[in-house]
């Protein structure tokens, strides 16, 4: 009889425990509505046991004119993979075609913006990144290290209200190689990205980076990017405009090219579908 009563008050208590940790994570705010803003991450992870399949294209500059069909003779392509270890903890992998890029990167939730408590959601996250590229430089060894390219980044994000959320990212990407002693091989950078709700499923977000003119080479511009997000039934759609085309922190922060003054941004979209590997405990 007592074994009995010990089971029940054991059940009666996990059930608390479940119902109380539900409810916790009911009082989360959510700031985006996906993981990505447009070419860089938001605050959000995947929920545990969620994969993310994400399809990202990056077309050329609209200055070139019809000869360059505006762009769209020119393409960039990632793949990429996100995976929920946890609620708060996600990693992921892709690869892009823009320098054959491999990539691979941690996230994790620091603090949650909560109804009634919590002010703001903060996220860590550490990414590497391995070009891939065949080229060979007659004047020194091709080792493997130089390949290597490393982020890290703090995302600290607040939802204002049911429309409005804003997002800071002081970010620091750093070069194993580059391309002479005058170039920094450390990169620091502020970014910022916001989202306004404008109906229900559509929304418009903004990102940008500033980069100290000090480290940010003559030939390079700050990337600047506007989308849309429009949410459908099991996908999150992003369309963009960028003047960058690459979608690995290296590049987009380090290596834009393109200048918005003369007509240097071209089209992009995000494409991300969920599926539920295993459920939640």
């Amino acid at each position: 009889m007592a074994r009995r009563r010990n089971t029940g008050i054991v059940t009666l208590i996990a059930i608390l425990f479940s119902l109380s940790a539900s409810a916790q994570m009911e009082d989360w705010v959510q700031t985006f509505k996906d993981t990505r803003v447009i070419n860089g991450h938001s605050v959000e992870t995947n929920f545990k046991g969620g994969m993310k399949f994400i399809i990202s294209h990056r077309f050329g500059p609209l200055n070139g004119g019809t000869y360059e069909l505006f762009g769209l003779d020119q393409s960039t392509i990632r793949i990429g993979l996100d995976y929920g270890i946890t609620d708060r903890l996600t990693i992921g992998a892709g690869r892009s075609s823009l320098g054959k890029h491999y990539d691979g990167f941690v996230k994790y939730r620091l603090l949650i913006q909560k109804e009634n408590g919590t002010p703001v959601s903060v996220t860590a996250l550490s990414n590497m990144a391995i070009n891939t590229l065949r080229w060979e430089n007659p004047d020194r060894e091709n080792f493997t290290t130089s390949r290597f390219f490393y982020t890290w980044q703090l995302m600290v994000a607040k939802r204002f209200n049911d429309d409005f959320a804003l997002q800071i990212m002081p970010t620091l990407v750093h070069r194993n190689l580059v391309p002479n002693r005058d170039v920094a091989h450390d990169v620091f950078s502020i970014g910022a990205s916001a989202r306004y709700q404008l109906t229900k499923h559509l929304a418009l977000q903004f990102e940008g980076y500033f980069i100290p003119e000090d480290q940010l080479a003559q030939e390079f511009e700050m990337p600047l990017s506007i989308g849309v997000d429009i949410e459908t039934k099991g996908h999150q759609f992003q369309l963009s405009l960028s003047n960058s085309m690459g979608m690995t922190e290296k590049i987009f922060i380090t290596e834009t090219r393109g200048s918005w003054l003369d007509g240097g941004f071209g089209i992009g979209f995000n494409i991300t579908r969920d599926f539920r590997i295993r459920g939640r405990k």
